[in-house]
């Protein structure tokens, strides 16, 4: 488990643009059985593809996209072990990754990234990839 001190800055990426965090099972569970609207979980972790492409591409997608998930959540890999292993039984036939993201819709998994498709990209790629996935997913814009 890491530190708090040093998680939270990586924490606040995502909360400081409307990011819930979830540190609970049954706080994840609530969320993720929603029978409608989409949402969007980040997995964060300490790694550098999540501070070099997957928080910075968030944030971009959702400062660029006129269309954006209902909801949008974050567990922390390393940090808060009982909402990661709830987040990951919502995810499964995925194995585990993080960081990684998840949109779900109507309750259901529509679409999932996982590490091997984060590393190497750069937040632009990813942004792009998010956008696209909002506009298939998320309905029409706000």
């Amino acid at each position: 488990m890491y530190p708090e001190p040093l998680v939270a800055p990586m924490r606040a990426e995502l909360t400081a643009i409307g990011f819930t965090e979830l540190k609970s099972a049954d706080a994840v569970t609530e969320v993720l059985s929603e029978k409608e609207g989409t949402t969007l979980v980040v997995i964060n972790s300490v790694c550098g593809c999540a501070a070099g492409a997957a928080r910075p591409g968030v944030r971009q997608a959702l400062a660029k996209s006129a269309i954006k998930p209902t909801r949008l959540v974050t567990v922390f890999a390393g940090v808060d072990k009982e909402a990661v292993d709830k987040t990951r039984q919502f995810t499964l036939p995925y194995p585990p990754s993080s960081p990684a993201l998840a949109l779900f819709k109507d309750g259901e998994l529509v679409h999932f990234v996982e590490r091997h498709q984060i590393e190497g990209r750069n937040a632009t790629m990813i942004a792009d990839h998010l956008e696209e996935v909002f506009a298939e997913y998320c309905g029409v814009p706000a």
